[in-house]
């Protein structure tokens, strides 16, 4: 059998959306979903949001791209803002989360080797975090069905299990850079740092010089119902890695940094092409418009709690199926009772909902940030008929 024309690296599904109109997918045969995987938590303000869009159109109409050989006034715009906004400096802007995460890597490495120690050069990472596809983010991860095949890895990480702060402890040695987790999993099935974990990473940064890197590719943004999710935690970090939410849908991803983590990253250290382009800027401020509206935020906080109360209202009803319901804001995830992926090709398939398998047994549910009540209502619906109309696989 020949190969298809795409690289055939996707196990894709039969519905083939060809039009997006707010919380909605339409298909190329008509067939409408509710979408609540918004693009893997990427389409933050749903779809064809009229701003986003505007703002799109007028810079495309002006200029899309000059490359980083002269000034950015747009960029230089954008990262202003996202410093006023958070606890960075500094702000170098990718095309993917994977490249966010890539600038924090070299970011801590560079830190360490500008103060005279080279040898800490090895970032401790957690069990089932999720960081990239590339060969530096895969090595960041333990998990083997993402390095099978890619080896040799690269060296430079130590991994310990998500929420241990004990664990985590133990592998600091004298080529500890820092750790780098995700304040919220999300390949890993949604599951949130515990308070003890987190603030212990920083406190143990703080007193052994090293450096807190947070992913906050999923969890940011406004996801969590925060701007970003550290801010349930009351600490910040050194180095954050954000992406997805930032575009709402355009390729576009941030490092931010504080001005002592990246004293490292001068000329020449680092770069790209198309990152920070004028197109991706005029993006990304129109969805900061958005997220930073007085109240937004709160909003989603409130839609998030009744998410949740509706999802947990239901599971009862289904309890063959359903087991529990955890998440911050909008970064939901229901843990069923057997592998997901079945279950979340049949709410697709069978009754118009769209969310998001993964680890642990759980379906995610990412909604647009935009759902109003009667959206909620419609996928606690969905979800509560699949269930009852779902085949449970034998054990």
């Amino acid at each position: 059998m020949a190969i298809t024309p795409l690289m055939p690296v996707y196990p894709r599904c039969g519905f083939r959306p060809v039009r997006g109109e707010g919380c909605y997918l339409i298909s190329e045969d008509g067939t409408r979903a509710l979408d609540f995987a918004s693009g893997i938590a990427v389409n933050a303000l749903g779809h064809g949001h009229p701003h986003l869009v505007k703002a799109i159109a007028d810079q495309a109409a002006t200029l899309m791209h000059v490359s980083n050989l002269y000034g950015s006034p747009q960029g230089e715009k954008f990262a202003q803002r996202l410093v006023d906004n958070s606890f960075a400096d500094t702000v170098f802007f990718t095309n993917s989360g994977a490249e966010a995460v890539e600038c924090a890597i070299k970011a801590a490495r560079r830190y360490h080797h500008v103060n005279g120690n080279p040898q800490r050069h090895t970032l401790i990472t957690f069990g089932n975090a999720f960081h990239g596809r590339t060969l530096g983010t895969i090595s960041a991860t333990n998990q083997d069905k993402m390095r099978d095949g890619f080896e040799p890895l690269l060296p430079g990480f130590a991994y310990a299990p998500f929420n241990d702060l004990e664990a985590a402890t133990a592998l600091v040695n004298e080529n500890t850079a820092g750790f780098m987790v995700e304040p919220v999993q999300g390949e890993g099935g949604i599951k949130p740092a515990t308070q003890e974990f987190l603030k212990g990473l920083r406190a143990l940064c703080d007193e052994q010089g090293l450096l807190l890197v947070l992913d906050e590719v999923q969890a940011g943004y406004g996801r969590t119902g925060k701007f970003f999710a550290h801010e349930h935690y009351g600490i910040t970090p050194d180095i954050m890695a954000v992406a997805k939410g930032i575009g709402s849908g355009f390729p576009l991803g941030a490092c931010l940094a504080t001005e002592e983590a990246a004293k490292g990253m001068v000329i020449g250290t680092h770069g790209s092409t198309y990152g920070g382009n004028p197109l991706a800027m005029a993006a990304g401020q129109a969805v900061l418009d958005v997220l930073l509206e007085p109240g937004f935020l709160d909003t989603v906080t409130a839609k998030g709690e009744r998410l949740r109360a509706a999802l947990e209202q239901m599971i009862p009803n289904h309890d063959h199926i359903f087991e529990s319901v955890r998440g911050l804001g909008l970064m939901m995830g229901v843990r069923l009772k057997f592998e997901s992926r079945d279950f979340v090709a049949h709410c697709r398939d069978n009754h118009g909902l769209l969310t998001v398998a993964a680890g642990d047994n759980v379906v995610r549910i990412l909604p647009p940030l935009v759902i109003d009540e009667s959206h909620i209502a419609e996928c606690v619906e969905k979800l509560s008929a699949a269930a009852a109309s779902f085949q449970v696989p034998s054990t």
